[in-house]
């Protein structure tokens, strides 16, 4: 009878011990996640796309003439107005030319002048008989001729002394000096691969950025007006971030939009204008666009509720019984938001589950934890 109580009571006692042990191990695998409801609201979601600057003008300054870089006034990332000297350049055979050329004019009047007295002499010879119309002929002919050398020498004068004024080269327009790579003493010309300097005339900018197609698609049927100019007049004011994350502080207008997609890279490219009178903006630089856009009666998700498998978009739903389902979500194309607009999968009263939800499987069941939004 005892040998029979014996193992009787282990049993039981082993039951009582492993019983419990096994109960919260089942309810340990019902774990809690983060999860809110999705709505239909109005919102301002902000689109940011990489962009570059450029200057309202940048003008390549090349020299004219061929010779050696005498003097330069100007230092790398100076102001400048517009006709204030940059560049000397020493060319002392256009300074020849010029000499040469003058003294061609005074060959060509002293001939003219011999000219004009061949043709005084004649003239009353011609009247008297003496000798026929042919020599005053003649003499007409050649005073023309020397009438034209004298008219081709000032001519050859006005391109030597045009020449010359090209060894100074004066800014075109006020703006900031670029980079100088050509330095006192180097040899310059016309064919040279570098320009001397660029004058960038930043007192307006334009920011350069792209669209995909799709996004393009989206933006436009987002605003009013029968041609792209009257779209573009409904445009918000669009915020510049510099290269340090700063926010500029003057505001932009959309611009234009490229009439063309490019067939290779399938984008649009666009320009936004900002003013820049205290010159904090250089050319060349790079910077963000910020484009807020107005999403009426929307629904929203965020991004951080959403996860990519095989090139999907993918959110997880959550049912009343607390079992999970992911299921393929379709957004505007919008790249950087906090927000995605949803298109396509998500209806208002939905919830799904905010974090964490990579590792979730159809049909597991979690303990739902309602977050703020």
């Amino acid at each position: 009878m005892k040998s029979i109580q014996l193992p009787l009571l282990i049993t039981l006692l082993f039951l009582q011990a492993c019983g419990p042990e096994q109960q919260t191990a089942q309810v340990e695998t019902i774990q809690e996640y983060p999860v809110m409801t999705i709505e239909r609201r109005e919102a301002i979601i902000n689109t940011e796309y990489p962009a570059t600057i450029q200057g309202q003008q940048n003008i390549e300054i090349r020299p004219k003439v061929d010779g050696f870089v005498a003097q330069i006034f100007v230092d790398e990332g100076a102001s400048v107005k517009k006709g204030q000297p940059l560049f000397r350049i020493n060319a002392p055979q256009y300074e020849q030319e010029v000499r040469t050329a003058d003294a061609a004019i005074k060959n060509a009047v002293a001939e003219v002048n011999t000219a004009k007295m061949q043709v005084e002499k004649t003239l009353p010879l011609v009247k008297e008989g003496i000798v026929s119309d042919y020599e005053l002929k003649s003499a007409n002919f050649n005073l023309h001729a020397k009438e034209a050398a004298l008219a081709q020498a000032k001519a050859s004068l006005a391109n030597a002394r045009i020449n010359v004024g090209y060894t100074q080269i004066n800014s075109p327009a006020d703006g900031v000096v670029g980079a100088i790579p050509y330095k006192t003493g180097s040899l310059v010309s016309s064919a040279s691969p570098q320009p001397l300097t660029t004058v960038s005339n930043i007192a307006h900018v334009f920011a350069y950025f792209s669209f995909n197609e799709k996004q393009f698609l989206d933006f436009t049927d987002s605003f009013t007006g029968k041609s792209m100019g009257d779209k573009l007049k409904h445009f918000p004011a669009v915020t510049l971030l510099l290269a340090n994350g700063t926010v500029y502080k003057e505001k932009g207008r959309m611009e234009s939009i490229g009439g063309l997609i490019n067939t290779e890279t399938g984008a649009v490219n666009l320009r936004a204008g900002f003013p820049n009178a205290d010159g904090v903006i250089r050319s060349g630089a790079s910077a963000t666009i910020r484009i807020p856009m107005s999403a009426k009666d929307a629904v929203l998700i965020p991004a951080k509720a959403t996860y990519e498998m095989q090139e999907k978009l993918m959110a997880v739903l959550v049912n009343k019984d607390g079992v999970v389902k992911p299921v393929e979500i379709e957004i505007m194309d919008i790249p950087s938001g906090e927000f995605y607009v949803v298109k396509k999968g998500l209806n208002a009263g939905d919830q799904v589950v905010v974090e964490g939800m990579g590792s979730l499987k159809d049909g597991t069941k979690i303990k739902p934890a309602t977050v703020k939004k």
